[in-house]
């Protein structure tokens, strides 16, 4: 008679790394054996010593966890003196999250003139067919695209990109953003002056820069989300 000898699937799995610990969570077993098996392991393994606190990066994989199950797991690993979760990576998001990378992710096409007074606010990059006049603002999480005059104020990379740019037919006494980075008109000659196709950008030193739009492809790669095929 053949015996076949099987060794037990370990649910979780401890690594050491340069930054701290990784702890790879099964993510088909429940739960509770999830748990059960990590303050086990936890407990019986020492991990630095407790005068150097230690990061924990947690691999859950395909499970979703609730609100309370992250705290669970956050507090398991937390009440070890030496270990701190840092970081929860999972291959799942919320339905919220998903909507969010969306439209983060969008090129919303507005065709409108930007009035003084009036804002345009999107989540991902902004084309404008029209103009900016004085006064008016445009603000987009990604890159701002005008094709037409921009007289008032556009920020882009409002949520912390600072690889967005900005783009018009014409800038003309503008202000422009970039993350926390601005350059009203006065500055560097400034735009007072009508400048054509030109776009705006953030340096290595994170200073803004005005180039010919023709010089994109090759300041910005990445710019185009659209694939190219030969």
């Amino acid at each position: 008679m053949n015996v076949v000898n099987r060794q037990k699937q370990h649910n979780v799995v401890i690594k050491g790394t340069k930054d701290g610990l990784t702890l790879h969570l099964d993510d088909t077993c429940s739960f509770q054996e999830l748990i059960s098996e990590l303050e086990t392991k936890l407990s019986t393994n020492q991990h630095g010593d407790n005068q150097q606190l230690v990061a924990v990066q947690l691999k859950i994989g395909n499970r979703y966890l609730t609100p309370e199950q992250e705290e669970q797991l956050k507090a398991v690993v937390n009440q070890k003196n030496n270990l701190a979760v840092n970081m929860i990576d999972s291959n799942v998001v919320s339905k919220e999250e998903a909507v969010r990378l969306k439209e983060e992710e969008e090129i919303v096409s507005i065709s409108k003139i930007v009035r003084s007074g009036q804002v345009l606010q999107v989540s991902g990059d902004l084309l404008l067919v029209g103009d900016v006049n004085p006064g008016g603002t445009v603000i987009a999480g990604g890159n701002i695209f005008i094709l037409g005059a921009l007289r008032g104020i556009a920020h882009a990379g409002y949520s912390g990109n600072i690889q967005a740019v900005i783009g018009a037919s014409v800038i003309e006494n503008a202000q422009l953003r970039i993350n926390d980075a601005i350059l009203n008109p006065t500055e560097n000659g400034g735009h007072k002056e009508a400048s054509y196709m030109q776009c705006a950008y953030l340096d290595e030193d994170g200073e803004m820069v005005m180039e010919r739009v023709q010089s994109m492809p090759q300041l910005r790669p990445n710019l185009t989300r659209l694939e190219r095929r030969n």
